[in-house]
């Protein structure tokens, strides 16, 4: 049996997160003004959010919440709300790790960093795996069975 891949994002093994309310807060700020002067990303979430971010930014607390501290908050559908971005490539999403890392690292206690960065990496992968995989294009290995 082989051992799950770890994440690239995360450097040890994680103990619970300790964070609250105000550091997601802080985080999620922080993250989205990275976003916003990034000339890979920040033209793609200005064409889907405008000149009004707070709304946005009221649901991403709410999302990092449910996430990081399992508080509920968050009632949305990511995937169905990524799926709709269609300029959306998995480059974007390795930008996307990037400019989170440098956030929480620069933000955040080394264990909560690496916790967020776990998560962020999990639904990074499984955004990526439901808006771009194709079974059609999957690399089919031909069976190994004699006789097959």
């Amino acid at each position: 049996m082989t051992e799950p891949t770890k994440s690239p994002y995360a450097r040890r093994p994680l103990p619970a997160p300790v964070t609250d309310e105000a550091e997601i807060e802080k985080v999620v700020r922080a993250f989205y003004t990275r976003v916003r002067a990034d000339e890979a990303l920040g033209p793609i979430f200005e064409r889907v959010i405008g000149d009004d971010w707070e709304p946005h930014l009221q649901k991403m607390f709410a999302f990092w919440s449910s996430v990081m501290l399992m508080s509920g908050r968050y009632k949305g559908q990511p995937m169905i709300a990524h799926m709709r971005l269609k300029s959306v490539r998995p480059p974007h999403f390795e930008r996307w790790l990037e400019l989170f890392r440098h956030t929480v690292d620069e933000i955040c206690a080394p264990e909560t960093a690496d916790a967020f960065m776990d998560r962020a990496a999990r639904i990074a992968e499984s955004l990526q795996t439901g808006m771009f995989f194709n079974p059609a294009a999957a690399d089919l290995k031909p069976s190994t069975r004699q006789g097959a």
